[in-house]
């Protein structure tokens, strides 16, 4: 038996051992055939392999409102590319692009043509409605041809062929027409001459873009045949074998509102102006950046990091492989401090009032902006600019846009300059409390022509003396601030002096930069200095209108709110600002949270805070606003304003603040030709009440002959 046993465990070693004998011989051979009599095949075929390294486009960021609400977000959409070099030998590009252009057509699909030449017969140039960029890229390709070296510009903007061209081409005149060069072209890219004069010319722009790209001493943005192209269309090119096309998939800016344009912004590609600032911050040629607005401005936090993927294929270009060498990173989420409720509300009331306006005397180009600052912060809650303009379709609407009556591109909240009128009343009015050159007792008698500088043959009066012949009468500054009484700031100015007035006016913000994020203009404050570095002549008498805020004062709303906001709120100057704070993609983190900054204090005792805040009550509740403010919904002080323009209609301003005891907001609106103020206190109205709501206890106010339910 043990016999039996030894001799079956031996014969399973032999087993095992010749399994293992046989393994190792066919693992020989194999190796053998791989490495010596398939040597060659193998070596072609990992020879012909390509792996390439290409980046990996991060999603940007997305803009949120002060309380999440997503302004701007991403989608993916489709886009076709043409690539001449994904095309097989043999295969005929013009031939490739025109099938192309067909199936298009069928489609209903539009694709990217700016050869300025128009695209249908009779053939002329559109040089001069193309813009510079484009008449740049025309005369650039030209040069490269050697055909023109005219610079095209909006007056001369038609090409002009060389003697070299001429003689090469059998013209005898340089002056070529757009037909003429389009046979030119025809004749350079060899197009078949059986096609029509209409399919030659639109092969001829595709041709065109692409040889816009290989310029190498001018950038052109990569070529996108057509974007947002619909899954149908994919599905046709994919199983159609479409040669040189490729299809992609591409992030673009999706707009979750119609407001705020001119704050957001848009993206859009590198340009010659900021090519090169941003190439040297890593930038690729081809990336999107912030154009405007928050998406310029935050540009470092909305600019995610790409990644980087390596692709392999085989001879025959199938794709073998992809690996991500680095992870795409998305960009931060930045939230801005405007509230986009708020902000609809002030956009819809302003265009309103200036449509009734409109419809009034039929002056169309008229236009304003409005502001509303947070008090004891700087945050910007809302900057609505009038005519404006969407986002979603600004691209199409560009043109139009530059065309349009009152310029909608135009961020009038920001950048527009009014002259203050009389909402400067309250810094003549702090100046002469605090410098003691009155006191909130002080009372001036209104005599309606102010004498002082008659000699000179200056004679200026109260606005109520030169429209009914009468005065205010012997009043205080609070009475004087809610009648408006230009008599009492003639003689307050004079007594508190230029010096002075400017003093406080430049600690109040005019003429000075808000601090906010956006490109702003920072005004003038009127004053000798002013007048002497503009080369014009300061005299005794410019006083007077500079205490009422006539002369060359000229602030924007965002100023003008920031400016009441500092006032009601105690003397602390705020910095304006956009930005609230910026947290990673995915909300795990918070990379940047802003904090207040009172750049300057305005040294403002009680008493005079009392008797400014007590003149703007009044114009509330007794004055010429009131029968508007009795249907707003919380108590407020306001100041209104005209400035003289030299049309039969005046500017009007007009600034407030809510709640009056203890002021959250501050609000200012400007309309161009808008007449009085006063006609803005309606919309006021309606800003405040789209602010605060009645169930704010303790700051709702029920306005008279409203049921209590």
């Amino acid at each position: 038996m043990e016999e039996n046993n030894q001799k079956r465990y031996l014969f399973r070693l032999r087993v095992l051992f010749g399994f293992f004998c046989l393994c190792m011989a066919l693992f020989v051979f194999v190796l053998y055939d791989a490495q010596v009599l398939g040597y060659e095949t193998y070596y072609r075929q990992s020879s012909s392999r390509i792996a390439v390294t290409e980046p990996v486009e991060a999603s940007r960021g997305i803009l949120t409102d002060r309380n999440g609400k997503v302004l701007v977000s991403n989608r993916q959409i489709y886009t076709i590319t043409f690539d001449p070099e994904a095309l097989a030998e043999g295969q005929d590009v013009n031939e490739a692009i025109l099938r192309l252009i067909r199936l298009c057509e069928d489609q209903g699909v539009s694709w990217a043509d700016n050869l300025p030449i128009s695209a249908s017969a009779p053939y002329l140039y559109t040089t001069a409605d193309a813009g510079s960029t484009q008449r740049s890229r025309f005369q650039a390709f030209l040069a490269d041809l050697g055909w023109s070296s005219k610079d095209l510009t909006a007056d001369s903007p038609n090409p002009s062929l060389t003697r070299e061209a001429m003689e090469e081409t059998g013209l005898d005149h340089a002056d070529v027409s757009a037909r003429e060069l389009l046979e030119l072209l025809r004749a350079y890219y060899e197009i078949d001459p059986s096609l029509s004069p209409a399919e030659a010319r639109k092969v001829i722009g595709v041709r065109y873009e692409l040889s816009l790209r290989s310029l190498s001493s001018y950038y052109v943005p990569p070529y996108t045949f057509a974007e947002e192209v619909d899954a149908e269309l994919i599905s046709i090119l994919n199983d159609g074998d479409y040669a040189g096309v490729v299809v992609e998939t591409e992030s673009v800016r999706e707009y979750n509102t119609d407001y705020a344009a001119h704050l957001i912004g848009i993206i859009g590609s590198l340009d010659e102006n900021d090519q090169d600032a941003f190439l040297d911050l890593g930038y690729a040629q081809d990336d999107l950046v912030g154009k405007f607005g928050a998406e310029l401005a935050f540009e470092s936090y909305l600019k995610g990091t790409d990644g980087k993927r390596t692709i392999t294929t085989n001879e025959d270009g199938k794709i073998t492989g992809e690996v991500y060498t680095q992870e795409p990173q998305p960009g931060s989420t930045v939230a801005l401090t405007i509230d986009i409720d708020l902000q609809e509300a002030v956009e819809t009331a302003l265009a309103a009032t200036i449509q009734r306006m409109i419809e009034e005397d039929g002056y169309t180009a008229r236009s304003g902006a409005a502001a509303v600052v947070e008090v004891g912060t700087g945050d910007l809650l809302a900057a609505a600019s009038y005519p404006t303009y969407q986002l979603s379709t600004y691209s199409q609407d560009y043109s139009d846009l530059l065309s349009q009556p009152g310029n909608p591109l135009y961020n009038r909240a920001l950048n527009g300059r009014y002259p203050p009128g009389s909402t400067f009343k309250m810094i003549t009015a702090v100046a002469g409390l605090e410098s003691g050159a009155i006191t909130p007792s002080t009372r001036i008698t209104d005599r309606g022509v102010y004498r002082l500088y008659e000699y000179a043959g200056y004679t200026p009066a109260c606005w109520v003396y030169r429209a009914y012949g009468t005065t205010h009468g012997t009043i205080n500054v609070s009475q004087a601030i809610a009648q408006s009484c230009n008599y009492f700031f003639y003689e307050v100015g004079r007594l508190t002096g230029i010096e002075t007035i400017n003093q406080y006016g430049a600690a109040f913000g005019i003429g000075q930069s808000t601090g906010i994020e956006l490109p702003e203009y920072t005004g003038i404050l009127d004053g000798p200095e002013y007048r002497e570095s503009s080369g014009q002549l300061y005299v005794g008498g410019d006083l007077l209108q500079i205490s009422i805020g006539q002369g060359a004062t000229l602030v924007t709303p965002v100023q003008l709110a920031n400016y009441v906001a500092t006032l009601v709120g105690g003397g602390d100057r705020y910095s304006v600002h956009l930005l609230k704070d910026v947290k990673s993609y995915d909300g795990s983190e918070t990379l940047y949270t802003y904090e207040p900054e009172v750049v300057e204090t305005v040294e403002m005792s009680a008493s005079t805070l009392e008797a400014v805040k007590e003149g703007m009550g009044y114009l509330v509740t007794d004055g010429m606003v009131s029968s508007y403010f009795r249907n707003c919904i919380v108590s407020a002080g306001a100041k209104t304003g005209s400035a003289q323009t030299g049309n039969t209609t005046d500017n009007g301003v007009f600034v407030c603040f809510a709640p009056f005891d203890d002021p959250e907001i501050a609000v200012a609106l400007a309309v161009e030709r808008g007449g009085s103020g006063s006609a803005l206190a309606s919309t006021a109205v309606e800003i405040l009440n789209a602010y605060f709501d009645q169930e704010d206890i303790g700051i709702a106010v029920i306005p008279e002959d409203t049921l209590i339910p």
